[in-house]
């Protein structure tokens, strides 16, 4: 019994240790099996989170408006005999742009001067008579009043046929004309068109809740999408008293720097106003802030153990909430949630997770100015 006692405890022994060896085995494994198994590193570009100063400005679409500008036309009818520019020229104020045919009212006026002259020698003749009482007073004061009446044609005549040459009202820059010499032109018929540029408005609308941070004077920048990364400055120039009560925007017209004549009468332009002192944001590109109805995210970079090929341990993607404040250009600004220096994805982060192992390519990064201009290919 004993013997047999001894033979069944082995084999119970042997049947235990047989079960934890397996048991063992196993364990490593499914260990083996589950680090194989784990997701490949994800590609990402990065960049460091710091701080910029950005001057607060407002923004705004707005239009040019010349200075001075009119179209130039004739008070009185009349053929045309002369044109005296061409188009596009620049006019110096007064200068005569069209004459018209004035030989019938040169000759009237010629008339009227004769009898002009002939009531002054009636009058001069006797007044002398007056003095030594050879005619009534009556006569003397007929005389006097006729001698006006006859300047006042001579000058009413004179007036006629200075009207039939037109002339610039002010220098500025000549438009396109289509009148030519034997044209006959009427009373308020368009000749030219003339605009003074040099400055030139641009007139732009506000919001009231603005109004308190505009002031005469302030820099202004413009820029037009005809002149790509041409800035143009001018200052505040007026403030309208009154608010639109339809829209609730006050106008504002600004002056604008115009030597060169690169800017028109008529085009729109992106108007900015510097607002207050220059403020520090920790600003991020936008493409790194992920949006959702929970809040706003990014992605931080973190030390990990999980090591590569060579042995070097991997960085890690760590989700953290955010708080993104005003943008300019490719930038966001971040006022919670972010401390400079934090390494944070800009880009690849749509197949991340917390956890998931990094491996950084920063040779294609996304586009981070604060005053983007268009790239034309």
């Amino acid at each position: 019994m004993k013997k047999r006692m001894v033979i069944m405890l082995a084999c119970v022994g042997v049947l235990l240790a047989t079960l934890v060896g397996f048991n063992a085995f196993k364990a490593q494994m499914m260990q083996k099996f589950m680090a194989g198994n784990t997701a490949p590193p994800a590609t990402v570009s990065t960049i460091t989170a710091s701080f910029q100063v950005w001057q607060p400005q407002l923004a705004a679409v707005g239009s040019l408006r010349a200075v001075r500008g009119v179209d130039v036309t004739t008070e009185i009818a009349g053929l045309v005999r002369e044109v005296r520019f061409k188009s596009g020229d620049k006019a110096r104020a007064g200068q005569v742009l069209v004459q018209l045919n004035a030989d019938s009212d040169v000759a009237q006026l010629h008339a009227l001067q004769a009898a002009a002259e002939l009531a002054q020698t009636v009058y001069s003749r006797d007044k002398a008579q007056y003095e030594i009482r050879a005619i009534a007073k009556a006569q003397l004061d007929a005389d006097a009043a006729d001698l006006k009446s006859k300047n006042a044609q001579v000058a009413q005549q004179a007036a006629i046929v200075e009207k039939k040459a037109i002339r610039a009202p002010f220098a500025g820059r000549l438009g396109i004309t289509t009148v030519n010499p034997g044209q006959y032109v009427n009373p308020g018929d368009a000749i030219v068109t003339l605009q003074d540029i040099n400055p030139i408005y641009a007139d732009f609308y506000l919001p009231q809740q603005q109004i308190g941070q505009l002031a005469v004077g302030q820099a202004v920048t413009v820029e037009s999408s005809s002149f790509s990364g041409r800035i143009f400055t001018g200052k505040v120039a007026s403030i309208n008293p009154r608010v639109d009560t339809a829209t609730r925007n006050v106008q504002v017209e600004a002056s604008v720097d115009n030597h060169e004549g690169r800017l028109l009468p008529g085009m729109y332009v992106n108007v900015k106003i510097d607002a207050g002192a220059p403020q520090r944001h920790l600003t991020l590109p936008q493409t790194a802030v992920t949006y959702s109805p929970y809040g706003a995210t990014v992605f931080v970079v973190r030390p990990g153990a999980r090591p590569n090929a060579q042995g070097k341990a991997l960085s890690e993607a760590q989700q953290v909430f955010v708080t993104p404040g005003a943008t300019r250009g490719d930038q966001v600004a971040i006022e919670k949630g972010l401390t400079a220096g934090a390494q944070v994805v800009t880009s690849g982060q749509l197949k991340l997770k917390n956890g998931t192992p990094l491996l950084i390519n920063n040779q294609v990064l996304p586009a981070n100015s604060p005053s983007p201009a268009p790239q034309e290919q």
